[in-house]
């Protein structure tokens, strides 16, 4: 059973671990690798590659995360209402950001809320906190094409208004979290008190000495990285230097994620599903953690029980919620493992 090296038996019942015997418990798996459910830390369940989609489809997307093992979502925002998913107990469990919060025309249009006056990102995100569980997702740099010709990332947001924003967050008991791919506005998210930072591939070892003494989590979310070259292309033209600095964020990412990991900042695994990436891929996730640098078991804990304990669940502790898989081989060997779980449960039934 992971984490650790112990050979035991587990039962399960009314949906929760148990650890002493049960009589007349009807065997399911007998032999192998009892891992926690995984974790897609960074997932838009209600957005498709031309926008925001319906339940319907938002309940397809979170199925095909099931049959991968994600078992436990930290939904990064999405423009739809998706507390009915919660209710449906086939799905994963599903954590809420509410809605991005971003400026006009600084992000992808029809997603977030968008701000006129900077100066009302406090109340946008009192709403968003009331909304969603326990998560509020800034947009914290996006292209200026306000600058002209050759426009490049820049902060949408004042440092004194992210200090407020972010202590309305944590009076109303949430955390918040920020998508940065640049340089810029890392330092004054970070001096605000920022709990997360999603992408990062602009940090310095300035902000990640910041990031590991404050212990800010990162989310890298590399498989979408490598659509970087692909951005850069398509803004070659009207956006040169933007272009530019989009395919040096990509070429130096793993260096940059390597020296987080090796600073001590938490990192854990998330895809970006939603958009122009397809769900079901935390798998590769984990895999290019790996390649970073990380141990085997260290990237599975990041999308597994390392992340659980993150996003407030445990693992499979006696009385913890029954999310496990069960694999023939062990991951920490092999992580392709983790594409071939011989039984996948979920709130304590077998699913898939």
């Amino acid at each position: 059973m992971l984490p650790g090296d112990e050979v035991r038996d587990l039962w399960v019942v009314n949906g929760r671990v148990r650890t002493t015997p049960v009589p007349g418990a009807e065997t399911v798996a007998d032999g192998g690798f009892i891992v926690p459910g995984l974790v897609d830390a960074h997932c838009h369940i209600g957005i498709g590659p031309d926008g925001p989609v319906d339940l319907d489809a938002a309940h397809e997307q979170a199925v095909v995360d099931r049959d991968t093992g994600v078992l436990l979502i930290r939904d990064c925002a999405s423009p739809l209402d998706t507390k009915p998913l919660q209710e449906r107990l086939e799905l994963p469990r599903i954590l809420r950001a509410g809605r991005h919060i971003a400026r006009p025309k600084r992000y992808i249009p029809h997603l977030g809320v968008e701000l006129e006056d900077p100066s009302l990102l406090p109340g946008a995100v009192a709403e968003q906190a009331a909304e969603g569980d326990g998560w509020v997702k800034l947009v914290g740099d996006w292209i200026d094409r306000s600058a002209g010709a050759g426009a490049d990332l820049a902060p949408l947001w004042p440092d004194e208004v992210l200090a407020e924003a972010i202590q309305v967050a944590h009076d109303a008991g949430a955390k918040v979290t920020a998508h940065v791919f640049g340089e810029a506005a890392l330092p004054g998210l970070l001096a605000a008190g920022i709990d997360c930072i999603e992408h990062g591939t602009g940090l310095t070892d300035d902000t990640i000495a910041m990031m590991a003494s404050a212990g800010t989590a990162l989310v890298p979310t590399l498989i979408n990285i490598e659509n970087f070259p692909g951005i850069a292309q398509s803004a070659d033209h009207k956006y040169p230097v933007y272009a530019a600095h989009m395919r040096e964020l990509h070429e130096g990412v793993r260096a940059t994620v390597r020296s987080a990991i090796e600073a001590g900042i938490p990192v854990y695994a998330g895809t970006d599903a939603g958009g122009g990436i397809a769900h079901g891929r935390i798998v590769d996730e984990i895999l290019a953690l790996r390649d970073t640098g990380m141990s085997a078991e260290d990237a599975l804990a990041a999308g597994s029980w390392a992340a659980r304990r993150w996003l407030g669940w445990s693992g499979l502790d006696d009385g913890a919620a029954a999310d496990l898989l069960v694999l023939a081989d062990d991951p920490r060997k092999d992580l392709e493992a983790l594409r071939h779980p011989e039984l996948i449960m979920l709130r304590g039934r077998l699913v898939g």
